[in-house]
């Protein structure tokens, strides 16, 4: 389990992949149009994603946030932050950040980075507004990437 206030996730199970694909792709449809293209977390087999990451989701009744972290030598990295749409602008997806923040003083790690795409305005101000700053811009075949870092 992991506790930040009122906030309680517990690590997902194969049992959870339906739920956790269900959130993502409801979070992130809104993303596609201003991407023009498929959100990258929408283009994963989430039977790796299980294999290979941290899934961690809300523990209490239905999944209505799935937080995806990827533990590396010098950071976590925050794969993916998806809270249900109608648990948007709740506070959820901040708490989350939160529950990041914890797991990666937990794991020793001092640095957290993450990566949205460059034209989704509104998440690069978020990620700033919680202390997230541009570490870099990557430019890709079929779009930009804003990553950013954050020192905890």
């Amino acid at each position: 389990m992991l506790t930040v206030g009122n906030l309680v996730l517990r690590r997902a199970t194969r049992a959870d992949l339906a739920a956790v694909v269900a959130v993502q792709r409801a979070a992130y449809a809104r993303n596609r149009e201003l991407l023009g293209a498929e959100p990258m977390p929408l283009m994963t087999d989430y039977e790796i994603v299980f294999g290979d990451y941290e899934i961690w989701v809300t523990a209490n009744g239905p999944i209505a946030g799935v937080l995806i972290l990827k533990a590396r030598a010098d950071d976590l990295l925050i794969w993916s932050i998806a809270t249900d749409t109608t648990r948007q602008r709740t506070g959820l997806g901040q708490a989350m950040l939160a529950a990041a923040e914890a797991r990666a003083r937990e794991l020793g790690l001092g640095t957290l980075r993450l990566y949205t795409g460059t034209v989704l305005e509104h998440l690069v101000a978020w990620y700033s507004r919680s202390g997230y700053a541009v570490e870099r811009v990557e430019q890709l075949s079929d779009r930009s990437l804003t990553h950013m870092i954050k020192r905890i």
